[in-house]
């Protein structure tokens, strides 16, 4: 199958931003992002039931022969939605890094659960999931007590999940938020969302990743209907990684994808541009990726 080119950005100069592989098998233009760590995809008709063993071989393929092309070291991680962790399907030679902003979801989770009306949606959620704004998720972390209370009770949501990820209370980096800075696995991010999509208490946090604003609709964002949330940041050498998490609608059900890349170049533009790649590819591919719906 035919790959869908990618198109080519121009980027200038790029501050930190954005905050967070079973089986293996890499746009349009974004404003620079913010500084510091710096969608609902329900169908209109009842999904048919899941695959239960999709075909990835051409999916497999098309990824092995698109990721010659990246100049990047990338990774992709897909898995049906559901409480019962099924194994994840896995592709490239990326797993690990910091969560960078898409650690904002199970902060904005946690802090809604300490809502005395848990849907209320409060302006720092909304900026925090929707912007990735820095001082909005700064001000909830705070609300959830002193940095080792706060990173417990980001740790506790990921456990209620089966996500082991232990998340950095102390800031590692000065410049950056701690959370920011938690090691988070594309395994245990998918393992994770995946679970969390089909909890019906965070249904409004949800909501808020299929509104993220144009200037990061890269990545996951050129699908449509798809609900994510992306983040970005240099590593102490100023080379960037750029990673995504998201939930995709597709003819059997949804499916959850965490991708990320390091670029050759260490720039900001080339990350989005593989993470833009990686996102075509899985838009032409939606009805063979592992699929579910939520119990």
């Amino acid at each position: 199958m035919t790959i869908v080119g990618v198109v080519a950005l121009a980027v200038g100069v790029v501050i930190a931003g954005g905050v967070a592989l079973g089986r293996r098998v890499a746009t349009p233009t974004p404003a620079p992002p913010r500084h510091g760590e710096t969608y609902s995809a329900t169908p209109d008709a009842p999904l048919p039931p899941p695959l239960a063993t999709p075909d990835n071989g051409e999916l497999a393929t098309d990824f092995a022969r698109l990721q010659t092309t990246l100049n990047a070291k990338v990774g992709l991680v897909l898995r049906p939605v559901g409480p019962e962790q099924s194994n994840p399907t896995m592709f490239g030679d990326w797993p690990t890094g910091p969560a960078w902003s898409t650690i904002k979801v199970p902060l904005v989770i946690a802090e809604m659960r300490t809502e005395q009306d848990p849907s209320q949606v409060t302006d720092a959620m909304r900026a925090a999931i929707t912007q990735s704004d820095n001082a909005a998720a700064e001000q909830i972390w705070r609300t959830l007590g002193d940095p080792t209370a706060a990173a417990a009770a980001v740790e506790q949501v990921l456990q209620e999940y089966r996500d082991p990820t232990t998340v950095q209370s102390e800031k590692v980096r000065p410049e950056f938020s701690a959370f920011g800075q938690s090691d988070w696995t594309l395994t245990d991010q998918s393992r994770f969302l995946a679970a969390a999509a089909c909890d019906d208490r965070n249904a409004p946090v949800l909501a808020l990743m299929g509104q993220i604003e144009d200037d990061q609709k890269w990545g996951l964002g050129v699908v449509s209907d798809a609900q994510f949330k992306g983040g970005w940041g240099p590593s102490q050498s100023g080379s960037y990684l750029v990673r995504q998490m998201g939930i995709i609608p597709t003819p059997n059900g949804l499916t959850v994808a965490a991708i990320a890349a390091e670029p050759t170049s260490g720039s900001f533009a080339d990350g989005i541009q593989a993470l833009t790649a990686i996102a075509r590819l899985l838009d032409a591919h939606r009805s063979a990726l592992p699929a579910a719906q939520c119990p």
